[in-house]
């Protein structure tokens, strides 16, 4: 078996409780990577139309890639993926932490899981063996308890659980798969799958050295990483990515009360820089991590905040915070533990709770509906007390937790201008009318509105290490942040078609591009981990065959170009702060959308039979077709 890999994928039938052990070829590996790519490919092969997200003929994949468990800062990550109860398309999302690690320790690169427990169960893998047990005693318990729980069971503290908590068992359809307590596949409801199955937890222990192809080349990359990454990343390691919150707001690109207005009057309330003097206890880190972006806050009144649940990242302080209305740090602190407890996204989790803020403020909720709250923006309590609602389904929580496209058709009365999603997908806590092409990318992206696999245009704006980088790739010119020219999509697509590639690989963001690790640095090092020739090109090919199986499985399920919109409020120009009178021209993004189609080689939307062939998937063309 080639380097990189442990060779092994893991195949579990929780219905008849049967599991086999399957050994690809090398080619297999070269064509999908890992990751997203795995997960495209076995989705598309695997899961005929029609199939509903939480049937138990869905899959579960979990994947890593070949630099899962590397010994290098930013691989420590693993993806996962299933048809999404959220959109109806393709689910995929990804985590940090030690999790992704250890699965390859322990001896595989994939676990596809079908089927349904008739009780429930986790799955235990250690060195190359699995195990179904018991998880009767398990469900209902909150993360902590749960990996507690495990870790004793099985007599080692070194387990690594990734798991649901009570919101997957509800099946609340943003559910997201936990890991390490801090470290979470947020996106696209990968928990409520997980929870369809009653799958408590995958717990892993491995002792496997990871074979690589040239250890010392590996070693050097790990020494420049170590020695320069924290530098790059100087701002991420002091205070997190919660370090972007205030030039966010000096900008208006941060959210604020379901994103009617771009800043927020207690920006430093709640910035990395108020954490850091106050509420910060520990920084953490990843597997194998010189930035150790991850915090750890600790809060003793008026109520307890648990260490051991880490601390809010950007996208929670956003999305429980400013774009809820709130600035006391402490309530966002105390909300960032209820999601890791219950196992929800904290971006739809939030996006849900501010839609339902701004319905209560024009009266399509009342207080009946709300069970006596007060579901006002800037009403703290009661947004800790929605969070716990969703994840238990408890009164409006309940149809909270079905996401905000599905609660706005059920309120009706014009609630759907409020839900702010795209194919169903709550959007990120980025503003597309100041970052114009990332709002072409959320709508054209395979999982409903997305940051991750997309562009950020501020970086864009200047001379700079990331367009530097993108030199290479013959992006020479910055561009303004508003920009939608040609110039602008061709920046987006091959952005985020290397944002992809990573998804496969898989690779930390925040550690090989925010920090300066670069194309040809990052090309050798799957050379020198694998043994392949590989090279940028080479890689960019399998970031763009990912999204390809993606766009064609949406296709397949029933997803048309029609769904790669944008909700209206966001052709409505802000009335005040830093981008005042801004926003999304509907004529100038309609044709950029098409000027991507075209770019892509998806005419109408759909990828033609030459561009599959010319990636090497033509096998998917008769595929597309619902």
């Amino acid at each position: 078996m080639t380097h990189g890999y442990t060779g092994q994928i893991l195949r579990v039938d929780l219905t008849s409780g049967r599991m086999v052990t399957e050994e690809p070829p090398e080619n297999f590996y070269r064509q999908y990577f890992g990751g997203e790519g795995f997960i495209g490919y076995f989705l598309l092969t695997e899961l005929p139309s029609g199939v509903e997200a939480l049937d138990p003929q869905n899959r579960l994949i979990f994947a890593a890639g070949p630099l899962t468990g590397v010994p290098v800062g930013g691989c420590g990550r693993h993806s996962i993926g299933g048809k999404s109860p959220l959109t109806g398309g393709f689910g995929e999302t990804e985590a940090g932490g030690y999790w992704g690690a250890e699965l390859k320790q322990a001896g595989f690169d994939a676990i596809i899981v079908e089927g349904r427990a008739e009780e429930p169960v986790y799955l235990f893998i250690q060195d190359g063996q699995a195990q179904l047990r018991d998880a009767r005693h398990l469900w209902g318990m909150k993360t902590l308890e749960c990996q507690n729980a495990i870790r004793e069971e099985l007599g080692d503290h070194g387990i690594k659980v990734a798991q649901i908590g009570p919101a997957g068992e509800n099946l609340v359809r943003f559910a997201c798969v936990a890991n390490d307590l801090d470290a979470f596949a947020g996106r696209t409801g990968m928990g409520a799958v997980m929870g369809s199955k009653n799958l408590k937890a995958v717990a892993c222990r491995g002792h496997q050295r990871l074979s690589l192809a040239d250890p010392p080349a590996v070693a050097a990359i790990a020494r420049w990483v170590r020695n320069n990454t924290p530098l790059a990343n100087k701002a991420m390691r002091e205070l997190g990515t919660a370090n972007v919150i205030r030039g966010l707001n000096r900008h208006g690109g941060l959210p604020t009360c379901n994103f009617q207005m771009g800043s927020f009057d207690g920006v430093d309330k709640i910035s990395g820089q108020a954490m850091r003097d106050t509420i910060l206890v520990r920084r953490r880190s990843c597997y194998a991590c010189p930035v150790q972006c991850k915090r750890e806050v600790k809060v003793d009144e008026p109520f307890t905040v648990d260490p051991r649940y880490g601390g809010p990242e950007y996208e929670t302080i956003a999305a429980l915070g400013s774009n809820c209305g709130i600035d006391d740090l402490k309530v966002i602190a105390k909300a960032n533990e209820l999601t890791a407890a219950y196992g929800l996204d904290s971006i739809s989790c939030g996006a849900a709770i501010a839609f339902a803020m701004e319905c209560f403020e024009h009266g399509l909720l009342t207080p009946r509906d709300t069970g006596g709250l007060d579901l006002r923006f800037g009403n703290g309590l009661a947004m800790l007390e929605m969070v716990q609602r969703i994840g238990l389904r408890q009164g409006l929580g309940t149809l909270l937790a079905e996401g905000v496209a599905r609660a706005a058709r059920k309120i009706g009365h014009g609630a759907e201008e409020f839900a702010l999603h795209i194919k169903g997908q709550e959007i990120p806590m980025h503003e597309p009318r100041w970052k114009q092409g990332m709002g072409i990318g959320y709508a054209v992206s395979p999982t409903g509105a997305d940051h991750c696999h997309n562009m950020h245009d501020s970086a864009f704006t200047h001379l700079g290490p990331d367009l530097e980088d993108m030199k290479t790739l013959g992006i020479l010119e910055p561009l303004p942040a508003n920009d939608l020219s040609l110039a602008k999509v061709r920046l987006l697509i091959y952005r985020s078609l290397w944002m992809h590639f990573l998804n496969c690989a898989v690779g930390c963001y925040f550690v090989m591009v925010y920090g300066g690790v670069g194309f040809q640095r990052i090309a050798d090092l799957v050379r020198s981990v694998t043994g392949w020739n590989t090279s940028v090109f080479d890689l960019m090919k399998v970031g763009e065959r990912a999204a390809n199986l993606a766009r064609v499985f949406n296709l397949r399920q029933g997803l048309t170009p029609q769904d790669d919109n944008m909700p209206q409020r966001f052709f409505i120009p802000h009335t005040s702060g830093p981008i005042q009178g801004v926003a999304l021209d509907y004529e100038a993004f309609q044709k950029a959308k098409e000027i991507y189609y075209d770019m892509m080689g998806w005419p109408s939307g759909k990828p033609s039979v030459g561009k599959l062939g010319e990636l090497g998937i033509d096998w998917a063309a008769p595929l597309m077709e619902a």
